[in-house]
């Protein structure tokens, strides 16, 4: 019995497996591409051969450098790629950094047919690029799937041109989905189907024959495939490639502020309930201030969606069209508050350069202890030394004790402590005010504004019983 168990289970294994990827491989082969790239590159400065003038050798350098020509004469430098053809007038999806500063583009179809391409538009974010080939007919293509509805364990096929080889098919399943690599926008698929050099831009294809995700990078100590390769989820991908293809560019929301996640110790120094949200450090000129938003608030609905961490807001807000008015919930000193906010366009804002604060007269510089922190007041003398700008208050940290908590949350010398308990804090005193009133409140920690060139953060600090 338990023999025939087991021959059942593997048998019903069996029936939720291919026998062969060879009629998807048939159907949707046609529409991927392979891509070269040709770029004009300095060549290397060869330095001449220096003889004494009327040397037996002086005519042998003389013949060789002219044979040779200048050595820093420009030549060409080629590089190989893949990609796919996702209408039948000619759009190609690849990878940016396979086209990237490239002067010509030429994509190679499945039958051999060979057309020169034009950028439409490119996104560094997401290292996805948009291109366009005329031909005489219409095009095989093959359309975009919902990357979400994949699930880890699902068959994946992915195709391309590895280490310049042609066309070539490999077969894995779906490892892990959501990873992020470092970019803002990251969502990636992982697979263990083989993706190597070359595979760049290529797509990945569910067993219905719809691009899941396109390849993009991998993990490997030897450059080669072992197993642990990413692509960018298709979701992703389509809006990118749905603004490339209308505007030439891209065109993601802007909100208009620094954020950071909510950690446990900052959930606790403010109160909160959970850690979910993304707390604002600061509000800087835009869209969020214009609503109102304020330095401490918590973001943890935004547009009818709650908000998880950092990384979910800034992909829900650059999904979101520039210009539409959304719901922003806050939590703000315990109290839940909406905003109406009028989103701006993140590219445009990434451009404009940030007005300094106004000058602010100096206080008489006193330092105290507080916190394994030397502090004290800003001064004109401290804005220079420790490169801040004049106008700003707070309290300067001109030594850490490195046996602190302060200096293994990060905290290092020519830090500004800009608020305490999100009040704001100019003199020693009001940063002993703000730790009496947390210890009434009944709180065990603190939570600091600090800003360290300029950029803010929140850190939260134990707080002792005695002064």
């Amino acid at each position: 019995m338990v023999l025939i168990l087991a021959q059942s289970v593997f048998a019903a294994a069996q029936g939720n497996a291919p026998r062969s990827f060879a009629d998807l491989a048939d159907r949707v082969s046609p529409a991927v591409v392979n891509i070269t790239t040709e770029t004009m590159v300095e060549g290397r400065t060869v330095p001449e051969g220096i003889v004494p003038e009327g040397s037996p050798f002086e005519d042998f350098f003389r013949e060789f450098q002219d044979r040779n020509g200048p050595g820093d004469r420009p030549r060409r430098s080629s590089a190989l790629g893949s990609g796919f053809v996702i209408s039948e007038d000619g759009y190609v999806v690849t990878n940016n950094h396979v086209i990237e500063g490239a002067d010509e583009i030429l994509v190679e179809f499945f039958s051999g047919e060979e057309l020169a391409a034009e950028v439409v538009g490119t996104d560094p974010n997401t290292d996805i690029a948009l291109l366009k080939v005329e031909a005489d007919a219409p095009l095989p293509f093959v359309t975009f799937g919902d990357s979400d509805a994949a699930r880890v364990g699902d068959w994946v096929v992915a195709m391309g041109n590895p280490l310049g080889q042609g066309f070539s098919v490999s077969a894995g399943i779906v490892s892990a989905r959501n990873r992020a690599l470092s970019g803002t926008y990251d969502d990636y698929i992982q697979t263990d189907a083989a993706i190597n050099r070359g595979n760049s831009g290529g797509p990945l294809f569910n067993l219905s024959g719809d691009v899941i995700g396109v390849n993009t990078a991998i993990l490997s100590p030897t450059g080669g495939s072992i197993g642990i390769g990413f692509s960018m989820a298709s979701n992703v991908v389509t809006r990118v490639v749905d603004q490339l293809r209308e505007f030439g560019e891209t065109r993601r929301g802007w909100l208009g502020v620094r954020i950071q996640d909510v950690t446990e110790d900052v959930a606790e120094a403010m109160d909160l309930d959970s850690t979910a949200g993304a707390l604002v450090t600061d509000v800087p000129e835009g869209p969020a201030m214009e609503a109102g938003m304020l330095s401490g608030d918590v973001i943890v609905r935004f547009d009818g969606t709650d908000v998880e961490d950092t990384r979910s807001l800034v992909r829900q807000v650059g999904n979101t069209a520039v210009g539409k008015t959304v719901r922003v919930v806050v939590n703000r000193e315990g109290a839940t508050e909406t905003l109406m906010v009028t989103l701006g366009r993140r590219e445009e804002a990434e451009s404009a350069e940030t007005e300094s604060a106004p000058e602010a007269e100096p206080e008489e510089p006193s330092s105290a202890d507080v916190l394994g922190l030397t502090l004290t007041p800003t001064s004109p003398d401290l804005a220079e030394e420790y490169s801040f700008d004049e106008g700003t208050e707070g309290l300067v940290v001109t030594g850490v004790d490195d046996t602190s908590e302060a200096w293994e949350k990060g905290l290092r010398e020519g830090d500004v402590i800009t608020e305490a308990g999100q009040s704001p804090v100019a003199e020693i005193a009001d940063l002993e005010d703000r730790i009496d009133e947390a210890r009434d409140a009944g709180r065990t920690s603190l939570l600091l504004l600090v800003r360290r060139s300029g950029d803010p953060r929140f850190v939260a600090l134990s707080i002792d019983e005695e002064d």
